[in-house]
């Protein structure tokens, strides 16, 4: 079968060999606001979404309720799949791979925050655009969520 991708393509590199980071991010939406934890980040404060690393023998299911859990104390139901995004962070050339998830909050719970949060908010799309983003991932997801963009969950097999 003849290879379909092309090596001339700006997007398409054979020499990289490092292997992308997979992560999760989980949007809750709720009377308009968005849930955003505000977090530091190389010395700066940024927002971003109940996000973080899938670990070893975790689903990217079980890793976005864990994530949403640990970084805001929110329990939530996952309802889809909003997208699969590609990112290069260009402080260090790390590559991500970030499965996005919408979901729906069941309940504030009393579970302690990671050290590294220094606050869960519920904030409006308005409100995140005057303040500084983790990446530009958080911003486009939740354009894309607004747009209504859905996968069913079945998407993903296991």
């Amino acid at each position: 079968m003849p290879n379909t991708l092309s090596t001339t393509s700006s997007h398409f590199n054979r020499l990289s060999t490092e292997l992308p980071h997979l992560t999760v991010a989980v949007i809750v939406e709720q009377k308009g606001k968005f849930l955003v934890v505000e977090e530091e980040d190389e010395g700066q404060i940024v927002y971003n979404q109940p996000a973080g690393h899938v670990e070893n023998n975790e689903t990217v299911a079980e890793a976005a309720l864990r994530e949403t859990l640990e970084e805001t104390a929110w329990e939530v139901k996952l309802d889809s799949i909003i997208g699969i995004y590609h990112y290069t962070a260009p402080n260090n050339g790390i590559r991500y791979v970030r499965v996005c998830f919408a979901a729906s909050p069941i309940r504030l719970t009393e579970f302690a925050l990671d050290s590294d949060i220094r606050g869960a908010h519920w904030l409006t799309q308005q409100d995140l655009s005057k303040l500084t983003l983790r990446s530009p991932l958080v911003g486009k997801v939740i354009e894309d969520y607004q747009a209504g963009i859905r996968f069913p969950l079945s998407l993903i097999q296991a």
